[in-house]
């Protein structure tokens, strides 16, 4: 079953091949990007390649999973909703995906995760130091890629490039800071989601217009679009984090909750009053002082998943990605646009609220 299942109208993008749209942004994108991984230095360049899945952890060509491409897939429609042609948005689609992995290289690191995308994470593999330095590398690179192009519009999506980057950065550092907090509110981790999860994803679905000559209210509008549809997205993780099934998100069981991770759900249950939040905040203020947590059996985070469950985070937060899923859509409507482009829009906000990784 899908971890958000559909509200109960009709969307209105199902006739659109939303796996074609990946696969196309995927397709424009992955030449210029492996051309981008190809200008650092050695070892660099394998550690990134690595990461990307295209060799594995002895160097041997691979077809690991790249994921998802949605950030790929929504640059390329964004200059298409300018009038503009598809490959107009490529290295805007290239600098947001090397962005993106830039934060998953150095999040994996500190998070301690060891596993992504079915692997083991770069700096398992090749160190901690190789994580920083290539994920550093990688946005570098972002800004070459942009700023090589020479133009006014370049410097724009450069601009707003920079601009959501800082904001990634930002929602990384909350995310880190709530860990050791035992409360934050709602508005807290909504915030911190907007920061890390939203601002690239609005960049994504702005910087193709931007280098297809669109005027601010257009790219400012997709900007919109796009962070309702990175809080929908993030809202979709976090359920994702607590109750994903291992084999399809390629993480261990109750992720997120082996990380005192204060993610949607979790807020949202404590902030529910009850008996089931008054005693999962019990468990969760003991488990900030527990010197053992790391061996905690699977029975104990089954515990805490299904008090979160009870005390309604998990609803609450299915109901939030719909919520949030419905203001991105709605943002398309002050804008105008081929409806082709319009209706893939919608089919790939679909996408994001009802996924399995």
């Amino acid at each position: 079953m899908p971890t958000v299942p559909p509200a109960s109208t009709p969307a209105r993008g199902t006739s659109v091949d939303v796996t074609a749209l990946l696969e196309r942004g995927r397709t424009l994108a992955t030449p210029v990007l492996r051309a981008a991984i190809d200008r650092l230095a050695p070892p660099m360049d394998t550690v990134a390649a690595y990461h990307f899945g295209w060799i594995d952890a002895e160097g041997n060509p691979a077809d690991g999973d790249g994921g998802k491409a949605v950030r790929p897939a929504l640059a390329v429609l964004s200059a298409q909703a300018a009038g503009a042609a598809p490959e107009v948005g490529v290295p805007g689609a290239v600098a947001v995906e090397l962005v993106h992995n830039f934060s998953l290289l150095h999040d994996d690191l500190m998070d301690g995760d060891e596993q992504r995308r079915h692997r083991d994470t770069v700096w398992k593999v090749h160190g901690p130091a190789q994580a920083i330095l290539v994920g550093d590398a990688l946005f570098a690179l972002a800004n070459e890629i942009l700023l090589e192009l020479g133009t006014a519009e370049a410097g724009r999506a450069t601009r707003r490039l920079t601009t959501a980057t800082r904001a990634l950065i930002d929602g990384q550092a909350q995310d880190i800071s709530y860990e050791h907090r035992e409360r934050v509110t709602v508005e807290e981790c909504l915030e911190m989601e907007g920061n890390k999860t939203g601002a690239l994803l609005a960049c994504a679905c702005s910087i193709g217009a931007v280098l297809g000559g669109a005027d601010d209210h257009t790219a400012d509008t997709l900007e919109k679009y796009g962070y309702h549809l990175g809080l929908a997205f993030q809202a979709v993780d976090d359920l994702l984090g607590i109750w994903g099934d291992p084999e399809a998100t390629g993480k261990r069981p109750w992720s997120d909750l082996r990380q005192r991770k204060k993610s949607l759900p979790v807020v949202a249950a404590l902030a529910a009053g009850g008996p089931s939040s008054e005693r999962l905040g019990e468990l969760l203020a003991e488990d900030a002082k527990a010197s053992d947590f790391e061996n905690f059996s699977e029975e104990e985070f089954a515990t805490r998943a299904a008090l979160i469950e009870e005390a309604g985070g998990r609803e609450w937060t299915a109901q939030e990605a719909r919520r949030q899923h419905t203001t991105a859509i709605d943002a398309l409507d002050s804008i105008s646009m081929p409806d082709r482009v319009r209706a893939e829009l919608v089919a790939l906000a679909d996408f994001v609220v009802v996924r399995k990784r």
